[in-house]
């Protein structure tokens, strides 16, 4: 760390992180606005028990496809990071109440949750840009409170439904949307662009996106991103269907807000130990622990209560802690005028990776016991964690 370098930091205004973190919370809370009512919705419009799968896909693919549209128009870095993001939570916060006054039209609901995909892709990865321009050596702490917040945010669904017989949907709804709404705007009102952030570009970056196969650093980091997203969504999918066959109601319900939301602990305590031991040291040793919960899946299923519940705890924590290392090192990596894009794209194939494990394991476990079905989820872990060994031999030379 040079001596500029740390003065630089040593000036960054306390209220960086905490209005980053709070923004990145509110902005990504459109992502869970509709699955924590659908329990609702289905007994008032009767829709089915696969609708909140397809709704949930609508959003997954619409971000997928915003994502790749910002990453090819260098959106993040072309335009000015804060109106970027400020954009996209109004648009979002919009589409939200657009699906609130659509909501007893199905076909309209999915069109309205695809566009709030779209525009989350002007969320997720332009704050972990912004976190970036500010936070040089301690970008791995800043990035763990930042995913830490959005997988908060992915839990609390889980906790909405426990607690949905208190709140009438619609004020769900319209609360999610207001919510996103103040995000955009308290980043935009009280951060202002970082000192010595790079100059924005004014041309396409298809070259700086190669380097995602062309760097070996960054492609290190990127496909151990995507071993990382094969298990990780996969997992948030099925942790309802593997605590349902012990609880049922609102103690599943809280369980799952628990356990899935104890991977912010995994990236905060991770980003505090990447500034000792380097991001791709941590991040490789929360992936093996990952990886290692599903291999013992077979048993932990079968387990006294105990062993079966801090089973589920461990790999709550480990499965999402290490996705904030894994953007520290591609954003440290990748060209500087091109970190949002490449940042962007990541997160594009990153997600399409999640879509189809997803789809695969719930069609499987139709058909296929849980303890049989999960080890096949230590693929991505292992694949990651090969991908990962230069940065993490690189580390240690140092």
């Amino acid at each position: 760390m040079t001596a500029a370098t740390a003065h630089h930091e040593s000036l960054i205004p306390r209220r960086v992180l905490p209005v980053l973190v709070a923004a990145q919370f509110a902005g990504t809370s459109l992502w869970f606005a509709v699955n924590a009512v659908m329990p609702d919705l289905q007994r008032e419009f009767g829709w089915p028990a696969t609708a909140v799968g397809s709704l949930t896909s609508a959003l997954q693919f619409g971000f997928i496809l915003g994502t790749l549209v910002f990453a090819l128009l260098a959106i993040a870095d072309r335009f000015p990071a804060r109106a970027v993001f400020l954009a996209c939570a109004l648009a979002g916060a919009a589409c939200t109440v657009g699906a609130w006054a659509m909501v007893a039209d199905y076909q309209a609901l999915m069109g309205w949750r695809f566009a709030t995909g779209f525009f989350l892709a002007g969320i997720y990865p332009v704050g972990m840009k912004i976190a970036s321009q500010w936070y040089t050596r301690g970008l791995g702490a800043a990035l763990g409170l930042l995913v830490g917040a959005l997988v908060i945010g992915s839990a609390s669904a889980h906790a909405l439904r426990a607690l949905s017989y208190a709140l009438p949907w619609p004020t769900l709804m319209l609360g999610v949307a207001a919510l996103a709404a103040a995000g955009g705007l308290m980043l935009y009102l009280l951060l202002p662009d970082a000192p010595g952030a790079v100059a924005r570009v004014t041309t396409l970056q298809w070259r700086a996106l190669g380097t995602l196969l062309s760097d070996a650093k960054v492609r290190s980091s990127v496909l151990g991103y995507f071993g990382h997203m094969w298990e990780l969504y996969t997992v948030w999918v099925l942790m309802p269907l593997i605590l349902a066959s012990r609880l049922e109601g609102t103690a599943l319900s809280w369980a799952a807000f628990a356990l899935l939301g104890s991977g912010a602990l995994g990236c905060i305590a991770g980003g505090q130990m990447a500034q000792r031991w380097g991001s791709a040291r941590v991040a490789g040793v929360q992936l093996a622990l990952s990886g290692l919960c599903c291999v013992v899946a077979p048993w932990a299923m079968e387990a006294p209560d105990l062993l079966f519940y801090g089973w589920l705890l461990i790999w709550g924590i480990t499965v999402a802690g290490d996705s904030p290392q894994f953007s520290t090192l591609t954003a440290r990596n990748a060209p500087a005028q091109a970190v949002g894009s490449v940042l962007t794209l990541t997160n594009s194939i990153g997600f399409a990776i999640s879509i189809v494990s997803i789809l695969l394991f719930v069609q499987l476990s139709t058909v296929m016991s849980l303890g049989l079905l999960l080890p096949a989820l230590a693929l991505g872990p292992v694949l990651g964690l090969l991908a990962l060994r230069p940065l993490v031999k690189a580390e240690h030379r140092h």
